[in-house]
């Protein structure tokens, strides 16, 4: 069975950018536990450690991968809206998939968990029968 292990290793130097998606660590924190208990509520064998760190970028590790290593080469779209409903999406406030890439707390949510879920797949592909 996969199991995820996520790490988010940061320092204690406050974030300098009021715009990211969570503004602090204990921000990013939280929203990482957040998802793993998601996962865990599923069954998903998953861990959550926060480490920190002296000096360096903050970073998040799913199974010893960052994020941007992890989804280079994927193509993430939106969902499509259902054109025959007449309803279309509305937005406020910056794209969904704009990320301000030096700061890991800005990471969107579509991204984090597309992440995720690659890591999941890639480590049930080897738990799969071959036929």
């Amino acid at each position: 069975m996969a199991k995820i292990d996520i790490e988010y290793r940061h320092t204690t130097a406050p974030l300098d950018d009021p715009s990211i998606r969570r503004r602090t660590t204990a921000a990013m924190a939280s929203y990482i536990n957040d998802l793993v208990c998601e996962m865990q509520m599923e069954d998903i064998s998953c861990k959550f450690v926060e480490t920190v760190v002296e000096e360096g970028p903050n970073t998040v590790l799913i199974n010893g991968r960052t994020i941007p290593q992890i989804i280079e080469g994927l193509q993430i779209k939106y969902l499509e809206a259902n054109e025959g409903s007449g309803q279309g999406m509305v937005r406020f406030g910056r794209p969904i998939l704009d990320w301000k890439k030096e700061y890991v707390e800005d990471v969107p949510d579509t991204i984090m968990k597309n992440a995720i879920a690659k890591v999941y797949a890639d480590s049930n592909k080897d738990d799969l029968p071959v036929l």
